[in-house]
């Protein structure tokens, strides 16, 4: 009999939850089943790998359903790919989407390039406050969309009280938790119905692995399922296995994180060449407060900029240990400028409107000791200034 866990300690979810016996060799660690066909008679379950049933598939999927206290989850081969899917699967033609402005790069893109081809109306809102959200809202509005902390300026949302306004007026509520992690944050007992996750991320947590997710209720999973199986976003059980073992560790890996990044964060506020720091563990940061509140944890994740008159690709170039990188959430440091990556394709214009600038650095931090962290900014800071090139 399957053992329920759901309401277990978090390493305990994230190590044993979901995983599948060996009842043939007794092993420590869930099997791998690579079949990509299976038998449809006489069979409980007729499973095919499109249908996100597979023995490995299932079992991730209840992991990941328990880390977010969700009746349901589902995997995919990509963030992606899972916000990409349930978006679509509450919306048709004639809807409207309301969505904070600050979002990852891709899902704006998504929504810009595509919603129009499928007669679906959207607006994005700036800022952060409940009100403007609601005035944004009309008769034919199915669905609210917020992500927090926000990529890459690392915005927070009241998430309890978006979850509130959606609720009232009848709405779909959906949330992307990447940068959080189930560890730091769990929406659903905010009241958000629908919760998302780049699994690439903090789940993966090793730079070597490509997925989604999506934690819900039962009833939403059995809508987002009817859609997903003729998209074909499923993963490959390979893939599958390694998350379910890299999730064993994130409980640990996170909180290391978190650890790391607020003592960065507090290093480079006071760092000579350093603008503006944007990480809400900081007392400074505009949704501390709130953040507080909200999270257990204040995540690995930060972003920076330099002093206008030093040239923030230099140094970037300069760093030995952190390295530049177009991902985040692995347990080595990285850091990218967004305007060249994550939110290039948002164009000039936008990012100036949403507060990202040209010379704007988001750090992920790893798990390697902070003083290591703290000397290689220090040496990279030193050539920069040394340097002096002047941004243009």
């Amino acid at each position: 009999m399957e053992k329920d866990l759901s309401k277990s300690g978090l390493n305990t979810i994230c190590t044993h939850s979901g995983e599948l016996a060996d009842p043939q060799f007794k092993g420590a660690v869930s099997p791998l089943y690579m079949a990509s066909s299976y038998a449809y008679e006489d069979v409980a379950i007729k499973r095919y790998p499109r249908y996100f049933n597979t023995p490995n598939q299932e079992a991730l999927s209840k992991k990941i359903a328990d880390l977010e206290h969700a009746e349901a989850g589902m995997i995919f081969g990509s963030g992606m790919a899972a916000i990409s899917t349930t978006l679509m699967a509450f919306l048709r033609a004639g809807d409207h989407i309301v969505l904070q402005s600050a979002l990852y790069g891709g899902t704006y893109n998504l929504v810009i390039e595509e919603f129009e081809k499928y007669g679906i109306d959207y607006t994005f809102v700036d800022g952060t406050e409940v009100a403007a959200f609601e005035a944004a809202l009309t008769p034919k509005t199915k669905v609210l969309y917020i992500e927090t902390p926000s990529n890459p300026l690392l915005s927070i949302f009241d998430v309890a009280a978006f979850a509130q306004l959606a609720k009232s007026k009848g709405l779909v509520s959906m949330i992307d938790n990447t940068f959080a992690s189930p560890v730091n944050q769990n929406p659903i007992d905010l009241g958000f119905d629908i919760v998302l996750h780049s699994a690439t991320k903090y789940m993966g947590g090793h730079s070597d692995i490509c997925a989604g997710a999506v934690a819900t209720s039962k009833k939403h999973i059995d809508h987002i399922f009817q859609l997903a199986k003729n998209f074909g976003g499923s993963l490959s059980d390979y893939t599958v296995w390694l998350l379910e073992r890299s999730i064993k560790t994130m409980g640990l890996r996170v909180a290391a994180q978190n650890q790391g990044a607020l003592a960065m964060a507090r290093y480079l506020k006071q760092l000579e060449g350093i603008g503006q720091v944007y990480y809400p563990g900081l007392e400074s940061h505009p949704g501390h407060d709130i953040a507080k509140k909200q999270m257990k944890g204040f995540g690995g994740m930060l972003s920076f900029e330099l002093e206008p008159h030093l040239n923030a690709s230099a140094f970037v170039g300069h760093l030995n240990l952190i390295k530049a990188s177009m991902s985040l959430a692995g347990v080595e440091s990285t850091v990218l400028m967004p305007a060249q990556t994550s939110h290039f394709l948002l164009g000039e214009a936008e990012r100036k409107r949403q507060g990202i600038a040209e010379n704007l650095i988001r750090f992920s931090v790893g798990i390697e000791e902070v003083e290591d962290l703290q000397q290689d900014i220090q040496q990279a800071m030193k050539k920069t200034m040394a340097d002096n090139i002047v941004t243009i």
